[in-house]
């Protein structure tokens, strides 16, 4: 499991260690946020783990996906039947400013985990992509046979390559690909730098929070215990195929709310009143996501359970948990 160390990488490799799995994790604690956040994760990851329970288990390694060398080492190691390749550079602004990174993080070390499948004999990837690859081409909700030929920003761009890299690879090698378009994903562990965690620190704090345009923007909002759901039932999937087959899912909660909705849930969640900055609306963001989820529901059984209201109560009694 590449980006083992981050939000849903820690959570899918928990889930899969705990049911059994052998499991190696990579992350190469990338600066985008604070080492200690990843140890922290790995160390709440290891601690959920009962060793008398079932036989699987975890291993980590240090390492880069961009660095053949660190992910022949991983590779060796684990020999493993199927990468779960979560591992990237995410955030819609900071790709517009630093695109080239954005690339060669999110499109070159795919590439990277693509030969090194190759070279190590893996048939199976599931892969993270993102409801950002929609763009300007698709009306909601959107749906996986949409044509995604115009992303509005680096990453979205980046994350629509991930997905064609992996259909060529199992075209020429016959590699069995699953990719799945997560929709903004909330919960335990969130990166501090995402909407929901920021607004919770900052509101809490009786600090202002920033908003663009006019608040009437929206997104299908995802709890991180559905997201992995739909990953190991689609890890299942792939385990179970007998030949390789390319595949294209949303993972998404499958209801909208608009900014204003969430800061007022984050505001009530918290009993404060919140201080509001308004700045002019950014490039690159959509007006608007929602997933239909009626193909993964058909094929992988999944089913969103924790609507955004009762998410946002349970994300503020964890947040308020981990910052006593």
């Amino acid at each position: 499991v590449t980006g083992a160390a981050g939000f849903i990488g820690s959570h899918v490799c928990q889930r899969l260690a705990s049911r059994g799995d052998e499991v190696t994790g990579l992350d190469n604690f990338d600066g985008f946020y604070a080492r200690v956040i990843k140890e922290r994760n790995l160390g709440e990851l290891r601690a959920a783990l009962d060793p008398t329970a079932r036989p699987g288990s975890f291993d980590f390694v240090e390492g880069d996906i961009r660095r053949p060398e660190d992910l022949a080492t991983a590779f060796s190691a684990a020999r493993p039947e199927l990468v779960v390749h979560l591992a990237a550079l995410a955030g819609v602004r900071p790709s517009i400013a630093d695109p080239t990174r954005y690339a060669e993080v999110n499109v070159t070390g795919t590439q990277r985990i693509l030969d090194a499948c190759r070279v190590h004999g893996v048939s199976r990837l599931a892969f993270a992509s993102s409801s950002s690859v929609y763009g300007l081409d698709s009306a909601v909700p959107f749906r996986e046979g949409d044509t995604c030929l115009r992303p509005v920003s680096p990453y979205a761009a980046t994350k629509r390559a991930g997905e064609l890299v992996n259909f060529t690879a199992h075209h020429l090698t016959g590699l069995g690909v699953t990719n799945l378009r997560f929709f903004t994903v909330y919960g335990p562990r969130q990166r501090p730098d995402l909407a929901i965690h920021k607004f919770t620190r900052l509101i809490s704090n009786g600090q202002p929070i920033e908003l663009f345009g006019d608040g009437s923007t929206s997104r299908d909002y995802t709890w991180i215990y559905d997201i992995v759901d739909g990953c190991l039932a689609s890890i299942d999937q792939l385990a179970a195929d007998v030949a390789g087959t390319y595949r294209i899912y949303n993972l998404g909660g499958s209801q909208t709310t608009t900014l204003m909705e969430l800061v007022d849930m984050i505001a009530t969640a918290l009993g404060r009143r919140p201080e509001i900055a308004w700045l002019a609306e950014q490039p690159g963001d959509m007006k608007r996501t929602l997933a239909d989820v009626t193909l993964s529901n058909r094929d992988l059984g999944y089913q969103p359970r924790v609507p955004i209201g009762e998410g946002i109560k349970r994300f503020v009694a964890w947040y308020r948990g981990a910052n006593a």
